[in-house]
């Protein structure tokens, strides 16, 4: 057993040092051969480890955990249960809602060493994955293996399959393919006090009492750590057709949802709204090329996928004739990958923009589609009867009722007013009888505003579930739900 007890562990208080020294008794207690490198104390935990992508201040914990096996995470939960310690999981950081931001006092556990496909099964269309394996690689040995994992997001190359589970992230492909919980065919997950439930089912039909995955999934870590996930795979796609659409008023918006849902069925895989707002900005900001000379009051991103390899390019005639009908004022075909991925820029380089334009607040909003336009007309009035200055930008996954909003007053500089914002944003979004969060989940940035969506005996029962596999709140504490004292 390696001495944890001895590893320096700089603190700043007297209390400090007699809970690191607590944690390391308790991990050295359990036996086992345990690495030197598990845990870092105090300053020595990276920068990168103190906040997430939500930008708020960063908070130094006690300790940071990084175990490389499930065996090494349950050591690390059985410790903290015993010393008495918070325990904050952590995937790739890009969270926008605090859910991985840690808690001073407690244990930063990230999962950033717990990487790797383990296996992938062809002909059961499964793979079995590492937690802590960044988006991307799953995406690409998917492909490696002629089938397709759909997940996808902006930043794919950094987020974690994970994390993308614990957040139930949704992405590009939902109107297609659904969030991460339909991806998710089974789980291992570490309960609080170190207990392992192998729960890794990689049957799509597997009709056998509870289906107890689904607490973990979109639960944001506050009942356990995902450690590996059984994931289900899809064909792969012969071809891809990609195309950005100009419309002069909402209602053709939907209309041309509609049209292709109609026309292409399941083929249609993804269908991005952009407001008029949005794409001046972003194109203006990052001086990207105008895709059309003149301008236009909305405009959509569309992939249609082809599975058949002799199956035509359809997308150019349906367009056409959409067109002809008035439906469409103008449109581009990408004709090239490069073309098709200059479009996606439009749409993805927002993640970017608060280098560019300074602090700002982004906004996950789920809404039916039929209102959603007279939504964005009534908060960004209500925000900018308060803030005359403000941009309200709005943009989204229309195809699957999740619509993002980014908010700013540049008059307020640096001290974005947050809470005001939310306020206007929440009880607007309450009004139209929309969710506070379509996929970036609750963390502590949403969570005032919980009762907006859920109901009380709604929330009573999340608090069942909480007492019921962590009775002493110490897993990712405060996260989602308010604690109890």
């Amino acid at each position: 057993m390696t001495d944890t007890g001895s590893i320096d562990r700089p603190a700043e208080t007297s209390a400090e040092a007699a809970a690191a020294e607590a944690l390391s008794a308790a991990l050295a207690a359990q036996g086992g051969d345990l690495p030197p490198d598990l845990l870092v104390f105090g300053e020595e935990v990276p920068a990168r480890n103190r906040q997430d992508w939500s930008r708020q201040p960063p908070v130094r914990p006690l300790a940071l955990a990084r175990p490389r096996s499930t065996a090494e995470v349950a050591a690390v939960l059985a410790a903290c249960a015993r010393a008495g310690l918070a325990v904050v999981p952590q995937g790739g950081l890009t969270g926008l809602v605090r859910g991985a931001h840690p808690v001073a006092g407690g244990v930063a556990l990230s999962l950033e060493r717990m990487t790797g496909v383990e296996e992938v099964d062809v002909e059961g269309a499964t793979m079995i994955v590492r937690a802590g394996t960044p988006l991307h690689e799953v995406q690409a040995a998917a492909d490696a293996a002629g089938l397709f994992f759909p997940l996808d997001l902006g930043s794919r190359g950094s987020c974690s399959i994970g994390g993308n589970v614990s957040t139930n992230a949704g992405g590009n492909r939902v109107i297609r393919y659904g969030t991460a919980r339909d991806q998710v065919l089974g789980l291992e997950v570490v309960l609080p006090d170190g207990t392992v439930v192998n729960a890794l089912n990689r049957l799509v039909k597997n009709n056998t009492g509870y289906d107890i995955k689904h607490l973990f999934i979109g639960a944001e870590g506050t009942l356990g750590v995902i450690t590996r996930l059984a994931l289900r795979l899809q064909p792969k796609p012969a071809a891809l057709d990609v195309a950005l659409c100009a419309l002069p008023d909402y209602a053709s918006l939907l209309s041309l949802l509609s049209a292709l849902r109609a026309r292409f069925g399941p083929g249609l895989t993804s269908f991005e709204a952009m407001w008029d707002e949005y794409l001046d900005t972003i194109t203006s900001t990052f001086e990207l090329r105008r895709p059309f000379a003149a301008p236009h009051r909305f405009y959509a991103i569309v992939e249609i996928s082809r599975f058949g390899a002799g199956e035509d390019a359809r997308l150019p005639d349906a367009l056409g004739e959409l067109m002809e009908e008035g439906l469409i004022e103008d449109a581009l075909i990408a004709q090239t990958e490069r073309e098709a991925a200059d479009f996606w820029k439009i749409r993805e380089i927002v993640g970017d923009l608060r280098q560019k334009a300074g602090p700002l607040v982004s906004y996950d909003i789920g809404l039916p589609a039929g209102v959603t336009d007279r939504f964005v007309e009534t908060s960004a009035a209500r925000v900018r009867a308060q803030w005359p200055d403000a941009m309200h930008l709005a943009y989204g996954h229309l195809g699957d009722n999740n619509l993002h909003l980014i908010v700013r007053s540049p008059a307020c500089g640096t001290d974005q007013p947050r809470e005001g914002f939310d306020r206007a944003i929440y009880d607007t979004v309450r009004e139209f009888g929309g969710s506070i969060s379509a996929e970036h989940g609750i963390g502590t940035t949403k969570r005032p505003y919980l009762g907006h969506t859920r109901s009380p005996e709604e929330i009573a029962v999340m608090r069942l579930v909480k007492r019921a596999l962590d009775p002493d709140g110490r897993m990712n504490p405060g996260k989602v739900l308010e604690e109890e004292g």
